[in-house]
């Protein structure tokens, strides 16, 4: 496999095919999670339970990205990437076999499977992409710190959309619909991405060892570790405690209730999704990375998760003082979530820059996918504590969790600089 990386008139026809495989992919894994989380909330499901649902998907996420860098850099980008759209649409036709009929057990362990597979296809998909932007960006003038930005920043602003596709697909199509009709979405372009997928991905070498995945560069090591506690300290309250938090307060348990809690927790997600996404794009200008070498970008890592720390901190010890849910509680939470979203952004998309600036050419699929390996143990982590947080202390103990772990995050991202070759 070559090491040089692509020129850019030669590169943008594979970027713009990758970075659509990606929106389609994203578009139906945020409705997914909105289908399942609120189906199953609905049907009696425990704040724990429901973060089992998500567990083994998260799981899938670690394993599949500690392998799919030597999966790629032995098989090439493009084939994880067709891997990771087909294992998706398999995972939509699976989950819309669901009976209601089978036990409470049977249904958590089905559901928990099938989500293990949508975990592989989603991080195939993943580390396929950002590790096509190291190679086809062009250099210069923050010119990977724009593109990854583009990418990241979109991805998820497409996802927030899924969030809310996915709350308004239960509420007018049903569940076993709606996934069906995505199934049937994502298959239609898949086989649009397979015919017109132009060149210039790298097509693998057979001489890559499984043991290459384990990065010696400290950068990528303590970004890694940064990494599993930024991570972690969003989805301790983003998976389980803050949209249950919001059912409990919106519905009264009519349907037209249901309907209206269902539709707000949708809304509010999409909404911080997309914001998250947007900033991502504007990242590389707010952080002024045209004119700052990757040393002053490193220091900023650390500065800006410190800052990050003190929001869901304020935002625990604001729930926990108030007590009983009240109206401006929850408008100053939601308030509260959507500054923290993009403050989020601007760590996530620095985070995603500062990997790709420091690999090579010869080892990105190997240290971005041990790098999203830890992404996925950061979900991992996060998923069970907001489960288990929420059910022993409401969403104010996911919140200081959050706080604690992005506490954690900075100390790991002060050693960039110190570990910088």
């Amino acid at each position: 496999m070559s090491t040089a990386p692509a020129k850019p008139a030669q590169g943008i026809g594979a970027y713009i095919a990758v970075t659509a495989s990606y929106w389609a992919f994203m578009l139906t894994d945020g409705a997914l999670r909105m289908l399942v989380l609120l189906h199953f909330h609905h049907i009696g499901f425990s704040p724990v339970q429901l973060a089992y649902l998500f567990v083994l998907y998260e799981i899938a996420g670690v394993v599949t990205n500690l392998s799919a860098g030597w999966i790629a850099a032995r098989f090439g980008l493009t084939s994880t990437l067709f891997a990771g759209l087909a294992l998706q649409i398999c995972a939509l036709l699976a989950l819309a076999r669901l009976d209601p009929e089978w036990a409470l057990s049977a249904s958590v362990i089905y559901v928990m499977c099938v989500q293990g597979l949508s975990g592989v296809a989603k991080d195939l998909a993943k580390m396929s992409s950002k590790s096509a932007v190291k190679l086809l960006a062009p250099s210069g003038a923050g010119g990977l710190f724009r593109w990854v930005a583009l990418l990241t920043g979109s991805k998820n602003a497409v996802k927030g959309v899924g969030f809310l596709l996915g709350a308004l697909l239960l509420i007018y199509a049903g569940f076993t619909a709606a996934v069906l009709g995505m199934a049937a979405v994502l298959a239609v372009i898949f086989a649009a991405v397979v015919i017109g997928m132009p060149r210039g991905l790298p097509q693998g070498r057979k001489g890559a060892k499984f043991t290459e995945v384990f990065s010696k560069n400290p950068q990528v090591n303590w970004l890694s570790a940064a990494r599993v506690f930024l991570f972690g300290a969003r989805d301790v309250w983003f998976v389980v405690g803050i949209p249950i938090y919001f059912y409990a307060v919106l519905s009264d348990g009519s349907q037209a209730g249901n309907r209206t809690a269902f539709f707000t927790i949708g809304s509010f997600m999409a909404l911080w999704t997309i914001l998250y996404g947007a900033v991502q794009g504007f990242a590389p200008k707010i952080l002024g990375a045209a004119t700052r070498g990757d040393d002053a970008l490193r220091r900023a890592a650390a500065v800006w998760v410190g800052g990050l720390a003190v929001i869901p901190l304020a935002l625990g010890g604001m729930v926990w003082a108030a007590g009983a849910p009240t109206p401006w509680l929850t408008a100053a939470l939601i308030i509260g979530l959507l500054v923290f979203g993009a403050v989020f952004a601007v760590n996530s998309a620095l985070h995603s820059y500062l990997i790709l600036a420091a690999t090579s050419h010869g080892r990105v699929s190997l240290d971005v996918g041990f790098y999203y390996m830890a992404n996925a143990s950061g979900r991992l982590i996060g998923t069970l504590l907001s489960g288990v947080s929420y059910q022993l202390g409401g969403v104010s103990l996911c919140l200081f969790v959050a706080g604690i772990m992005l506490v954690a995050s900075m100390l790991c991202a002060r050693n960039l600089r110190a570990a910088a070759p």
